[in-house]
């Protein structure tokens, strides 16, 4: 299972998900999904987008556990 940290990063940011999406050009149902881990795929291109935002690396993003 692959465990999504985006709420983590969010909240150490005080963003919230129309900020996410705002600042990156995803949509708002796409960071919605990232947040409550319900997605079902990703496309590298939101996670970079996502990394870059936060300026963290995709393993701090996300986690295989």
């Amino acid at each position: 299972m692959i465990k999504c940290h985006l709420a983590r990063l969010m909240g150490e940011q005080k963003m919230r998900i129309a900020d996410v999406a705002r600042e990156t050009g995803l949509s708002r149902n796409t960071v919605t999904l990232l947040y409550r881990e319900t997605a079902q795929k990703v496309d590298l291109e939101a996670v970079e987008k996502l990394c870059l935002l936060f300026d963290c690396q995709v393993g701090d993003l996300l986690e295989l556990s």
